[in-house]
């Protein structure tokens, strides 16, 4: 029996998404602040929504399901849950919940450099089970910057009102950047069993003849396998190690690809086609731009 996928509805603009929220309009058509302790909804939402903007929700709830060991090393001061445009998100459960949340159509930032920079922040991709949990601290901070934004759309819409908003963004966004560095720190140790999962999935992928009938393994079956989403899965091993996922996997494919080169009397193509290539003269030209030696240089300095 085919699994029903959740229903979900798209909302057209700001303002439709502020009434089935129970809100009242929006102050700006492009930008928006919603206290979570305003919502009412009256109505029944579908499980799923749909919203052309960028989402940051801050929430006071959100509670760590990760244990290490016996010990849990996320915070407890709520967190903050990032989606991009056109991304599903869950709607608004009957558990009352406090907090934030921060909406921003693409079309408000441009001009800015921020529009094309935002496509830099890898956190929008992120799974909600991925979500940036905050410090005391870290909280704080966080709000400041929500009561700026929410004070200049309250107060005073002027000339200066866009880029005073988009200036603390920007300064909200950096922030995000420091203390998911902070969280991948502190979850060091769960990170670090991670990696050795995922040593052992690839040692079995490449050692098992998996390449050359699946080719090379891909970020996103990586991820699927460790529960992680791709853009989480790969900004953890950066801070593990300086290299994302993509990088990581090409790395353990040359080093089974020397271990043939040294081992074994197999041609360049029959080795190419081992560790996941259709194409010798791709195997070749990643393996010179990884080692600064063909496959070829790389064997006759065995003899």
């Amino acid at each position: 029996m085919k699994k029903e996928e959740p229903t979900h509805r798209k909302f057209d603009s700001l303002n439709d998404f502020h009434r089935a929220l129970g809100l009242p309009k929006p102050l700006h058509p492009m930008i928006s602040m919603i206290n979570l302790d305003d919502v009412n909804v009256s109505g029944e939402l579908p499980e799923m929504m749909v919203l052309n903007y960028f989402k940051i929700a801050y929430k006071t709830n959100i509670a760590s399901k990760v244990k290490y060991g016996q010990n849990h090393y996320d915070f407890s001061e709520g967190g903050l849950i990032f989606t991009a445009p056109n991304q599903l998100f869950e709607s608004p459960d009957e558990v009352k919940k406090s907090g934030y949340v921060l909406l921003i159509h693409p079309d408000f930032l441009l001009s800015y450099p921020l529009a094309k920079k935002i496509k830099d922040y890898g956190y929008f991709s992120y799974a909600a089970n991925e979500a940036l949990h905050l410090s005391d601290k870290e909280k704080v901070t966080i709000l400041s910057i929500f009561d700026i934004i929410l004070d200049e759309l309250d107060s005073r819409i002027d000339d200066f009102s866009q880029d005073v908003i988009i200036s603390q963004i920007e300064l909200l966004l950096n922030y995000c950047n420091r203390f998911y560095k902070r969280q991948f720190i502190t979850r060091k140790a769960v990170n670090n069993s991670l990696l050795e999962k995922l040593e052992v999935i690839l040692d079995d992928y490449f050692n098992n003849g998996k390449t050359s009938t699946q080719g090379i393994p891909t970020v996103q079956y990586l991820a699927e396998l460790v529960n992680l989403s791709p853009s989480y899965l790969s900004d953890m091993l950066r801070s593990l190690t300086g290299q994302n996922a993509q990088q990581h996997i090409h790395n353990k494919m040359i080093d089974k690809a020397k271990e043939l080169l040294s081992t074994t009397d197999l041609t360049i193509s029959e080795i190419a086609y081992q560790v996941g290539f259709e194409h010798p003269q791709s195997f070749s030209k990643l393996f010179k731009t990884k080692t600064k030696l063909s496959p070829v240089d790389f064997r006759h300095s065995f003899n």
